[in-house]
């Protein structure tokens, strides 16, 4: 029998658990873990299936302290030990059981990348972190899971037997309960390739917008619309743009290398490089909302979360709406509606289609080209569109500066290496002013 979140005893350093040492605190399978979230992981991974089961998923250990040391926890009438909590708000440490799934099957190179977030009160992110990793793991997933106090945003890769796993056991987790649906997942084809590994982290934010969640909250978001009303209200606002009686904003909330490729005709895509540049562009260009309805729309909806949060908390707008599932979800139902072009992806893919339009160019020639690459300055993380012409010339970086020499990596006074700084980030203002008029709509600028 092994012991679950046992606390170590002091016993003579010779006689201590492999691994062990002043730090320790439970010991299991002949480890020693000092650090809650490592324990958590372990007995998650290796005897989630120990604990007794529920609705056919392995369930998960006891709190710490929950057993004597020397055997397992007493459980109660439900197999669970003494001290687990799968209530409201609390994290059930449960692991699908996969041993009716071959291993082909599960690490298929065919399969799905979801897209998905949940903002809900999370009272121990360290935990929900170490189960979250335990899960993709046990799953060969691969992606990016962010957790915070405020939720979870993630987005992995896997076979189509390991993402559908995945969603039943999210929707099975009672801290999601009655938030997360499965309407919430976005799915496109793709794979555990599409991601270079598996990155699972707590953070302040689960989208980094750079204002703390307590000041400018999720509960205090615009107003959703579904995709269907969203397409209404696009076709509605195109049609007095043109006409030029439209008080109507369509704001686009991504990256100016997101909305490059694709984007809704007639929307205002701020040339921004990250969105926690985002806050500043409202507050330099507040004029341009004061009175207005704005319709705003990101990737998968959860940056116009806080986004539209924040535009309402500078009171100038008469309403704020926000697309619910972001372009992922419209795209499923008007493929050719009123989106054009690729939709960026933050994986290996870098972007999906759904039309046959390409609405950008290649940085070099001026071809119509949509695919990114990484610069090829070894020290610039940047994305360039530079078309096979042009690459097999050898033009593959973002800028003369990175395409003339290799960017020397500089540092500051701390030590800290200085990223992406090249022709590129010195020429674009980092918050630009908008000098915004009707007119400017008709033309999808």
């Amino acid at each position: 029998a092994f012991s679950l979140f046992v606390k170590a005893k002091e016993v003579p350093a010779a006689s201590r658990c492999p691994g062990g040492g002043e730090g320790v605190r439970w010991r299991c399978c002949r480890q020693a873990f000092e650090e809650l979230p490592g324990i958590h992981r372990h007995v998650a991974l290796h005897h989630s299936g120990d604990v007794g089961r529920q609705a056919g998923l392995g369930a998960g250990p006891a709190e710490a302290g929950g057993s004597p040391a020397g055997g397992p926890a007493p459980a109660d009438s439900t197999g669970r030990p003494s001290g687990y909590s799968c209530g409201n708000a609390e994290i059930c440490w449960a692991l699908p059981d996969t041993s009716h799934v071959s291993h082909d099957d599960l690490t298929s190179q065919v399969g799905d990348v979801l897209l998905y977030y949940c903002y809900c009160e999370v009272r121990d992110p360290e935990k929900l972190c170490a189960w979250q990793k335990a899960l993709c793991q046990h799953l060969h997933l691969t992606g990016k899971v962010r957790v915070a106090s405020e939720g979870i945003n993630g987005t992995v890769g896997g076979s189509k037997v390991a993402t559908s796993l995945y969603i039943k056991v999210m929707l099975s987790q009672p801290l999601f309960k009655n938030i997360l649906c499965q309407e919430d997942f976005k799915s496109s084809a793709g794979g555990a390739h599409c991601f270079p590994d598996l990155r699972v982290g707590v953070f302040k934010e689960i989208v980094p917008m750079g204002i703390d969640p307590k000041i400018v909250s999720y509960k205090e978001t615009g107003i959703h619309l579904s995709p269907q009303e969203f397409h209404r209200e696009v076709e509605q606002y195109l049609s007095q743009a043109t006409q030029g009686q439209s008080d109507t904003i369509l704001l686009d909330c991504r990256n100016f290398y997101e909305s490059k490729i694709g984007h809704f005709q007639g929307c205002l895509a701020p040339d921004i490089r990250k969105f926690s540049y985002f806050p500043s562009y409202v507050d330099e260009n507040l004029e341009l909302f004061k009175d207005k309805r704005v319709l705003m729309y990101c990737t998968g909806g959860i940056r116009c979360e806080r986004g539209s949060a924040y535009l309402r908390s500078k009171a100038v707008c008469r309403e704020v709406y926000q697309l619910k599932g972001g372009i992922h979800k419209y795209l499923e139902e008007f493929p050719d509606g009123f989106y054009r072009g690729k939709l960026f992806v933050f994986d290996d893919r870098y972007a999906i289609c759904s039309n046959e339009d390409i609405i950008s160019a290649c940085r070099y020639c001026g071809v119509l080209w949509d695919q990114y690459k990484l610069c090829s300055s070894q020290h610039c993380r940047q994305l360039v569109l530079t078309c096979p012409s042009c690459y097999n010339k050898g033009l593959t970086a973002c800028c003369p500066v990175c395409q003339e020499k290799e960017l020397k990596v500089t540092s500051r006074a701390s030590g800290q290496i200085l990223k992406e700084e090249c022709e590129c980030t010195w020429r674009r203002p980092r918050v630009p002013i908008e000098h915004f008029s009707p007119r400017m709509l008709d033309t999808g600028k």
